[in-house]
C-alpha cells in the first residue's frame, strides 16, 4: 500500500526540484518502487530525508530508494511544472517556451550548418495541427517550417480543407536543417522532441497531423510502416507533460493523431496525393470540416 512521503523529505525533494528547475530541467521520471526498500532503510537507521539534503555519497541501494519514494500524492507533478504552465496567454507561453530553446547547442545539429532554430508558426490556439519531420534548406533561411515546394503543396492541401494555413500551427520534429536534408537521427529527435511536446501542450489541438514516417514513429513510439500507420486516430497526449489542471483551469486531455505521408514524399510520387487527401478527409470529419467544391 502506497506510503505518505514524509514532511521533511517532502520539503528536500522540493528544493532539490526547485534547483534543477533554475538549470532548466523540468522533466523528471518516477519508477515504481516496492515499499519494502523503504522500510528495510528505515530498520537500518538510515534518515532518507538527512540523505538527501547532505549530499553525501550513498550506496547504489539507498540511492534507489531516495531517488523514488512511494508516494499517494506524486510531487513531481505538483512541484515541476514547465514554466509556460504558469501563464494563461498561449503567445507569451511559445514565447517561454522558445526562450528556454534558446540558441540550442543540445545536439549535434547545431554544429553541422544549421543557419537558425525553426520553432513553429501559426494560430496558438488552432484546432489543427501539423508536425513534420525538420527544416529543409528554405526553412533554414527564412526561419519558419514549410515555406518551400513541400511548404507549398502543405498549404495547397490546408486550402483543399477548407482553411488558411494561418488557422493551423505548424511545426516539426527537430527545429534544426540535417545536413543534405538527411533524416534526423534517434538521437536528435529525442533531444528536440521534448520542447515540441511542450508546444503542442500549449496549443492543445484537436488534432494533430502527423506528416511523414520520422513523425508519426518519434510522436507515437511506434516503428511500423506508413501503410501500417495510417487510416485511423490515435489518442495522443504529449509525452513528458502535464495536460490537465494548467493554470487556464481547462480540461484538455489530449488529442486525436493522424498520419499522412509527408509533402515532400508526395512531390516525389504525386501518385499517392489521393491517398493523402483520404488522410485528411478522415481529419476533416472529426473536426466537423467541410471541404470547398473547388478544392479537388
Amino acid at each position: 500500500m502506497p506510503r505518505t512521503l514524509d514532511p521533511e523529505l517532502r520539503r528536500a525533494l522540493a528544493v532539490r526540484i526547485h534547483y534543477y528547475n533554475e538549470m532548466g530541467i523540468y522533466d523528471f521520471y518516477r519508477r515504481p518502487l516496492a515499499a519494502e526498500v523503504l522500510i528495510s532503510l528505515e530498520e537500518e537507521g538510515i534518515d532518507s530525508g538527512q540523505a538527501l539534503e547532505s549530499g553525501e555519497p550513498m550506496s547504489p541501494r539507498k540511492a534507489a530508494a531516495l531517488a523514488v519514494p512511494v508516494v499517494e500524492e506524486n510531487i513531481f507533478e505538483v512541484i515541476a511544472l514547465k514554466p509556460e504552465q504558469k501563464v494563461s496567454d498561449p503567445v507569451k507561453a511559445l514565447k517561454i517556451i522558445r526562450e528556454d530553446l534558446g540558441d540550442c547547442t543540445r545536439c549535434a545539429l547545431h554544429k553541422q550548418g544549421r543557419k537558425q532554430i525553426v520553432f513553429g508558426v501559426g494560430d496558438p490556439k488552432a484546432e489543427l495541427m501539423f508536425v513534420g519531420e525538420g527544416p529543409g534548406a528554405d526553412e533554414d533561411i527564412q526561419g519558419e517550417p514549410f515555406v518551400g515546394r513541400a511548404g507549398q503543396l502543405l498549404n495547397n492541401m490546408i486550402k483543399a480543407m477548407g482553411i488558411e494555413r494561418e488557422q493551423v500551427y505548424i511545426a516539426n520534429i527537430v527545429k534544426c536543417r540535417p545536413p543534405g536534408n538527411r533524416q534526423p537521427e534517434r538521437d536528435e529527435c529525442d533531444t528536440c522532441s521534448p520542447f515540441l511536446m511542450r508546444q503542442i501542450a500549449v496549443v492543445k489541438p484537436k488534432v494533430i497531423v502527423a506528416l511523414g514516417a520520422t513523425a508519426a514513429k518519434t510522436l507515437l513510439a511506434m516503428s511500423s510502416s506508413m501503410m501500417q500507420l495510417r487510416g485511423r486516430f490515435y489518442d495522443f497526449k504529449p509525452a513528458g507533460i502535464r495536460t490537465h489542471h494548467h493554470i487556464d483551469d481547462s480540461d484538455w486531455d489530449g488529442c486525436k493523431l493522424a498520419v499522412t505521408y509527408h509533402p515532400a514524399f508526395l512531390l516525389r510520387d504525386p501518385r499517392q496525393k489521393g491517398e493523402a487527401w483520404k488522410d485528411l478527409q478522415m481529419v476533416m470529419k472529426e473536426l466537423g470540416m467541410k471541404a470547398p467544391k473547388t478544392s479537388r
